[in-house]
């Protein structure tokens, strides 16, 4: 990975969505994971509604928005996810 980007990790409706799972993406100078989730919608403006409620991780830790990012994160982006019916 090149120097000031991050990987992105996307699950369930936002790589369907997107079309892959994952994403080599720059990193501005002082950015949050909010920031970058933020500029992901941009990117792919059907994400917009699942963002607002999404799960962050970076680095395989549970993340804020405001999370500060460093050159090299992996930043994953979980969208809401609902459960079905239960059987019992």
């Amino acid at each position: 990975m090149e120097k000031d980007r991050l990987k992105l990790k996307l699950f369930a409706a936002f790589r369907e969505t997107v079309g892959q799972g994952e994403l080599d993406w720059p990193l501005g100078s002082s950015q949050t994971a909010g920031e970058v989730l933020d500029s992901l919608v941009g990117e792919y403006p059907a994400l917009a509604g699942g963002a607002k409620s999404a799960l962050v991780m970076v680095n395989r830790r549970y993340a804020t928005r405001q999370t500060a990012l460093q050159p090299g994160d992996e930043v994953a982006f979980l969208p809401p996810v609902g459960g079905g019916q239960g059987v019992w």
